[in-house]
């Protein structure tokens, strides 16, 4: 997969810009069929969410070209709100401005590594870096340079409407129509000194203008201990971990190889 370097027209010298890697090459695994629940949502011009964020969301999905907040930048909820996009037909999303963003944990609440790209440090052009993605992939997770001038985010706004992205923003946004956000968590996993954390239960809480008004809330496993999402009262297929209890061991499971299509990494079009 090339690497893919955005370039911007100045007349003024710039410092070097970062690279737009990709997070893994394109492997073969096997496709998944049946995966295709999220057409529905499509057609009604919404990202698919995963299953359990569906109750927390005014219309089940994230509504295309626009932004929404994630309030405390909550790592866990960004990367479950993401994982949906995996359903859509071209499947590709970004991460700007996130350089402690956990891989593994991405993956673990579904996000497909071979489908993501990431500029880890953009610093003062992370706008133009988004303004070149939204074009080229269906979700943008974004971390910006500090607080927005409401003038750039109305820019960005016209740019996610024209290109039908939706950008999770780690943070305050100004003028967004839809925020979301952790009201309590608590952790599960230590024993009495020892142990390992592995498995979150919060209250997710959405709010915002319009049918999100009045806001909505769902209490989720974020991440369960297998680090997936699911509803609370859900039952797992092994016994719930307790907590201040010794951790079973994380299961790693194992994905055959075999023959596939390649994924075909978005064109990215430098935008002036």
């Amino acid at each position: 997969m090339p690497v893919f370097e955005s370039v911007f027209e100045s007349t003024a010298e710039q410092p070097a810009r970062p690279l737009l890697r990709p997070v893994a090459s394109p492997a073969a695994t096997a496709g998944q069929p049946g995966e295709r629940e999220g057409q529905a949502a499509e057609r009604r011009g919404l990202l698919p969410v995963v299953p359990a964020l569906r109750e927390v969301l005014p219309d089940a999905g994230l509504r295309r070209g626009t932004a929404v907040s994630v309030a405390g930048g909550d790592t866990g909820l960004l990367l479950a709100l993401a994982a949906g996009v995996k359903e859509t037909e071209g499947g590709w999303a970004a991460a700007v401005g996130l350089p402690d963003l956990g891989l593994a944990a991405a993956e673990g609440y579904g996000l497909d590594l071979r489908r993501l790209l990431v500029a880890d440090d953009p610093g003062p052009h992370w706008a133009e870096v988004v303004s070149v993605l939204a074009g080229a992939v269906e979700l943008i997770m974004l971390r910006p340079d500090g607080p927005v001038p409401p003038k750039l985010a109305a820019r960005l706004a016209a740019v996610l409407r024209r290109s039908g992205c939706v950008l999770l923003v780690a943070g305050p946004w100004p003028g967004v129509a839809l925020r979301l956000g952790v009201r309590s968590g608590r952790w599960f996993g230590l024993g009495d000194g020892h142990g390992q954390l592995v498995s979150r239960q919060v209250e997710v809480v959405a709010e915002g203008r319009g049918s999100a008004g009045r806001g909505r809330t769902a209490r989720l496993w974020l991440p369960d201990e297998h680090g997936a999402v699911r509803p609370l009262q859900e039952q797992p297929q092994q016994e719930q971990p307790q907590p201040m209890a010794e951790p079973a061991a994380r299961a790693i499971r194992a994905i055959p190889v075999v023959p596939a299509v390649e994924p075909v990494a978005p064109l990215v079009a430098a935008v002036v």
